[in-house]
């Protein structure tokens, strides 16, 4: 299995909050990726608050584990999730959007704690390790 890191998943492995998770799906030989959207949120944050302990373990992060790409499947799927939700009237922000058509796309199932802005997407897996632990 294939799991993708949300934003605040990131943000609470940093904090080493659910390093112990990661551990042992890396163990049950499980890889994980960081969709190229949360890689930007993630750094953009780093950056603003200076947390350089924080900026290492992130770096360290992002060598151990493949970051993702933008594709055309992606923007493809991006412009479907978009349209249904808009038709639904449940609009989220464009980088749940992003994150879920890397997801999708890949089938990859996203870790994340914003299960709400991502449950009315079809066809997502999701999982909260933040709930788990």
């Amino acid at each position: 299995m294939i799991y993708a890191l949300d934003t605040n998943t990131v943000a609470y492995a940093l904090k080493g909050e659910i390093l112990g998770h990661i551990k042992d799906e890396a163990a049950n030989c499980n890889d994980l990726v960081i969709p190229p959207i949360v890689s930007y949120e993630t750094k953009r944050w780093l950056l603003i608050t200076k947390v350089t302990k924080r900026q290492k373990l992130f770096s360290d992060l992002c060598q151990n584990n493949q970051i993702g790409i933008i594709d055309r499947g992606v923007l493809d799927e991006a412009s479907d999730i978009y349209t249904s939700l808009k038709l639904q009237g449940r609009l989220t922000d464009d980088a749940n959007i992003l994150i879920a058509a890397f997801c999708r796309s890949h089938d990859y199932t996203l870790v994340t704690h914003n299960l709400k802005h991502f449950q009315p997407i079809s066809n997502l897996k999701l999982v909260d390790w933040k709930t788990e632990n």
